[in-house]
């Protein structure tokens, strides 16, 4: 059996790095996850599915032009109004190449156990 090779670079596009998006979306939950690379922008996916194939989003975009990891709620964007998380993904001298959002849709909902 082969395996492919996933590689992410600066120029990775959405269909190249969707696979990894979809594989966070599916461990946390379903929650909504947001993915770009530095040069190219990236996949949004919600309930299991792709819901825009070339989505960037202001805090993916501070997190690449910071280079750090941002914990906030975006005032504008698809998801304004909603916690996120952003981190990025850095290549082996440190520099950021790509972004990985996860958006807490469950902030505020509360929960019986």
């Amino acid at each position: 059996m082969e395996h492919t090779v996933i590689t992410v670079s600066a120029d990775s596009t959405s269909k190249e790095i969707t696979p990894i998006a979809i594989a966070i979306h599916e461990m946390v939950a379903g929650l909504p996850v947001t993915m770009r690379t530095l040069n190219q922008k990236g996949v949004r996916i919600e309930m299991g599915k792709i819901v825009d194939n070339n989505y960037s989003g202001p805090i993916l975009e501070m997190a690449l032009e910071t280079n750090s990891t941002i914990k906030t709620t975006p005032k504008s964007g698809a998801y304004k109004g909603i916690p996120v998380v952003v981190s990025t993904v850095n290549d082996e001298d440190g520099n950021a190449v790509a972004v990985i959002g996860i958006v807490n849709v469950t902030q505020g909902l509360k929960f019986r156990y």
